[in-house]
């Protein structure tokens, strides 16, 4: 059953790379809508592994990569030429690590144990 929880995770994450990188990702429709993609996209992917990894230094680990992976995502858009590049994406990214963690430790037990 892990391999399957490592898989989704892992196919989460594999979803906002290939949502950072289409010609044209979906919208809310409204202005700086993307923000809140970014948040809620970042942030699922947080909680996910966390309910994986429940080691601090593991979660840390996940936290740096995934905002690592935010970063980098944002210059793969510049060089790109038809998706820009915005910090404002980055902190949306962060925050959505950040606010992934925190809902991790407030329902530390959403995924069945699966070791």
């Amino acid at each position: 059953m892990r391999r399957l929880w490592l898989a989704l995770g892992w196919a989460i994450v594999a979803a906002i790379v290939y949502g950072s990188v289409m010609h044209s990702p979906p919208s809310l429709g409204f202005p700086q809508s993307d923000k809140l993609e970014h948040l809620g996209g970042y942030g699922l992917a947080m909680f996910w592994f966390c309910q994986l990894y429940r080691a601090r230094g593991a979660r840390v680990g996940y936290a740096l990569g995934f905002i690592a992976l935010g970063v980098a995502l944002e210059f793969v858009q510049r060089w790109l030429g038809y998706r820009s590049f915005e910090i404002a994406d980055m902190v949306a990214d962060a925050a959505g690590v950040a606010l992934g963690w925190a809902l991790a430790l407030a329902f530390p037990a959403a995924l069945p144990r699966t070791r």
